[in-house]
């Protein structure tokens, strides 16, 4: 079992031993997800911790989904429960980008790509290529690529 999977597993007992029902119930969802993910496909496998990670993101963007879904629905109490499953699952991701930690990344691969040759609005493809791998998972895609438009659309 990977670490990260493993840790996921020991904070699910201590939440049941606790009768933490908010920590209990979305952990269990997650590891649910996690073997869901490891029995896909023709043979099972194990994941390692960066794609425990992923599972991880994607079941958190999930409950801010659901949250931002039932805030405009007039369902405040079932939204505040999906962001307080977010703040959870939240503990277990890395610290995300600030705005201005973002930014300058995101300025750094724009002249990296202006220096390769990539210019104007076409050059987003150059700049996300050399932005992912250093923003990954610090940082929403979506995030990343509003940041990139802005910084390309700022740049003469």
């Amino acid at each position: 079992m990977t670490t990260l999977k493993s840790k996921l597993q020991d904070d699910l007992n201590a939440a049941i031993k606790e009768r933490d029902e908010l920590r209990s119930s979305t952990l269990r969802l997650t590891l649910a997800a996690i073997t869901k993910e490891e029995v896909a496909g023709k043979e099972k496998r194990e994941l390692s911790d960066d794609e425990v990670q992923k599972v991880i993101t994607r079941e958190a963007k999930k409950r801010r989904e659901a949250a931002e879904a039932f805030a405009q629905g007039g369902r405040a109490e079932s939204a505040e429960r999906e962001r307080a499953e977010g703040e959870v699952l939240a503990a277990y991701l890395p610290k995300q980008l600030s705005d201005d930690e973002l930014n300058q990344i995101v300025a750094q691969a724009v002249e990296e790509a202006k220096a390769a040759g990539a210019e104007g609005p076409r050059a987003m493809g150059a700049v996300m290529k050399i932005v992912n791998p250093k923003v990954a998972g610090q940082a929403e895609g979506g995030r990343v690529a509003a940041a990139v438009k802005k910084i390309l659309a700022d740049t003469p």
